[in-house]
């Protein structure tokens, strides 16, 4: 099975939204569509579900043209879209019927997905009585009730506290086990970084950054230090040549332009009799490339 998009592109008067925009996802697993707002990330979902046309281009799954009377898929959308004057599990059922579920065949899954999410207890209640990150499990019930192959995820962990962040997560691997293909969009590069093996980073509208997450960040080499100490070692820091990129209780993390340089640093301190707690050289991490590769700071 396999998500092909080929040269999408869509403009709104003179602006471009979306420019020739191009990737595969052949194995299942999280697909990171990344970028800010306004990057063209919602766009294309929507091209690729034909929810919108597009100018010019072409996405299918299988060889055929997505659509639904051709492929069982959900779509949770940044704008979430319950109704909140209806009981939670009427309008589940509801959802779960214009997907082509039987009454009794919806009304289980909402009840065993509602289990899941630990929101059980809400099932007689409207919608509007629940709080945002409650509704967003409903939004996400909605999308996942007629357990869909192919699954397209609108910044899903917008407004979640850590423990529904936390729930959410652990779905999503479940979902990953069970075979699921799940494109997400999101700004948050955390989360891409903790889900996505592939990657395309929009930036108005253009793809400036495509391919295997891992392999991207190998491109760079080490580039990062990040070292924990008893003592303040900012001063043998400057004097190495090292830059500080950030300071967290107890421990600092600074450029470094190879393993050369962070030998050569704590060469330095040992022979001062400072022995790093902790000692860690890595390579950028994701926020920092999107922010070389736009020039937005997240």
């Amino acid at each position: 099975m396999s998500l092909k998009v080929e040269n999408l592109r869509k403009t709104f008067g003179d602006k471009t939204a979306v420019d020739n925009l191009s990737f595969e996802m052949n194995v299942p697993g999280v697909f990171g569509l990344i970028g800010t707002n306004g990057a063209g990330k919602t766009t294309t979902i929507r091209m690729i579900l034909n929810i919108i046309s597009s100018d010019s281009g072409y996405s299918s799954w299988n060889g055929r043209r997505i659509a639904r009377e051709t492929l069982s898929f959900g779509y949770m959308p940044e704008e979430r879209g319950i109704y909140m004057k209806n009981k939670v599990l009427e309008q589940l059922v509801y959802f779960g019927m214009l997907r082509g579920m039987t009454k009794t065949g919806a009304a289980d899954s909402a009840l065993k997905l509602m289990d899941r999410l630990d929101v059980s207890e809400y099932k007689d209640m409207t919608a509007e009585k629940l709080s945002k990150g409650n509704q967003q499990k409903i939004q996400l019930i909605t999308t996942l009730i007629h357990d869909p192959v192919l699954l397209f995820l609108d910044e899903p962990f917008s407004g979640l506290d850590p423990l529904n962040t936390e729930i959410l997560s652990n779905l999503i691997d479940e979902l990953v086990d069970k075979g699921k293909y799940i494109v997400m969009s999101s700004h948050q590069m955390a989360t891409v970084e903790e889900f996505c093996e592939h990657i395309v980073l929009l930036h108005q509208g253009k793809t400036v950054l495509q391919g295997n997450l891992r392999e991207i960040k190998a491109g760079y080499g080490h580039t990062n230090l990040i070292i924990r100490t008893n003592e303040d070692v900012s001063d043998y820091a400057a004097r190495a040549g090292l830059r500080l990129i950030d300071s967290r209780t107890g421990e600092a993390e600074y450029k470094i332009t190879g393993d050369e340089m962070s030998a050569a640093f704590i060469s330095d301190l040992i022979r001062h009799d400072i022995y790093p707690i902790k000692y860690e050289i890595t390579e950028p991490s994701l926020n920092e490339i999107f922010i070389e590769k736009t020039g937005v700071d997240r």
